[in-house]
């Protein structure tokens, strides 16, 4: 039950973060000499996913009880 809470916490993180990362930096998406092209696309429901899976990865490693 330790490692799933351990794994819970991280994988929680990682969505976290990741969805965030997503949703505020700019892809780059056409680049042609002096031309350069960025798209920011906000928060998708992709985005809003993968931070809802991982906050609740979160409380669910948070809440989780180790078996004695």
């Amino acid at each position: 039950m330790k490692i799933l809470k351990i794994v819970l916490l991280i994988v929680g993180v990682i969505l976290i973060v990741f969805g965030l990362y997503n949703a505020f930096v700019p892809q780059q998406i056409l680049d042609i000499g002096p031309l350069e092209v960025n798209a920011k696309e906000g928060l998708t429901n992709q985005t809003l996913g993968m931070i809802g899976i991982g906050v609740l990865a979160l409380i669910a490693g948070a809440l989780l009880k180790n078996r004695r």
